[in-house]
């Protein structure tokens, strides 16, 4: 991650969900990577090893929380942030949480929290 712009997997099936995360993350000067399935997403971290994945637990097909085994399995060093709907009481176990509706404070919070050094190395 030296060196050049934090790498986000947005794992989102709702558009507009995906365009807010997306437009946050590249305000904040992240690199962002968009997937409306998890199969769509497991293609793309294996070509390109993000830096944080946004996983949203409601999915069509393979679920969120599926996803999110794979990922802590395939790619060890990947943060993963849980954003969902539901009560984040019911959330997998995950490095931070971004409770839908979220802000772009809320997307700087998961930054600073998953990848502490991430405003240095854009």
């Amino acid at each position: 991650m030296t060196g050049s712009p934090p790498r986000v997997l947005v794992v989102e099936d709702n558009l507009d969900q995906m365009d807010l995360l997306r437009r946050n993350f590249e305000r904040a000067g992240c690199t962002v990577v968009l997937t409306k399935s998890a199969e769509e997403a497991i293609l793309a971290y294996r070509e390109s090893a993000p830096d944080l994945a946004v996983v949203d637990l409601m999915l069509p097909g393979m679920d969120g929380s599926t996803l999110i085994e794979l990922l802590k399995a395939e790619q060890p060093a990947c943060a993963i942030v849980v954003t969902s709907v539901l009560d984040p009481a019911e959330f997998p176990e995950s490095d931070g949480v971004l409770p839908k509706p979220f802000t772009r404070q809320n997307v700087e919070q998961v930054l600073e929290s998953c990848l502490p050094d991430w405003r240095n190395d854009g």
